[in-house]
């Protein structure tokens, strides 16, 4: 990967087309460290309803990115509700997320190019 060091993530090595749930937890926990709960709502408003995550899923992806060191977590007392597990990234974690965020703006640049055959050829024109 353009000679840096690949962080090995236990998922998809490091493509966030094949790990793209895993990505988003990562871009919403780095915010604000949060529980498993808010983070599904999280990822549904950060996406705009397109990426609903079962909670079963988030549970399981957030206990194995925790095993593979991107996230740690801790439980927090709640007086009157119940503990929760508030997740957080770990420095490794926010490595592989500055890695998937350079390497989709690096995508972005080349489907900014392909866009602007559509923006030339297509955009309010009748294909004859």
């Amino acid at each position: 990967m353009n000679g840096k060091k690949e962080i090995d993530c236990g998922c998809s090595r490091g493509y966030p087309e094949r790990s793209w749930v895993q990505f988003l937890i990562l871009r919403v926990l780095y915010e604000k460290p949060s529980y498993g709960y808010k983070v599904v709502k999280l990822i549904k408003d950060l996406s705009e309803g397109r990426h609903q995550i079962k909670y079963g899923t988030a549970y399981t992806l957030l206990r194995r990115m925790e095993k593979n060191n991107l996230l740690i977590s801790k439980w927090e007392k709640n007086k009157g509700a119940p503990d929760k597990r508030i997740y957080r990234v770990t420095r490794q974690g926010a490595r592989l997320l500055k890695t998937w965020l350079e390497m989709i703006i690096e995508r972005k640049k080349i489907m900014d190019k392909v866009i602007s055959i559509y923006e030339k050829y297509f955009r309010d024109k009748k294909i004859k």
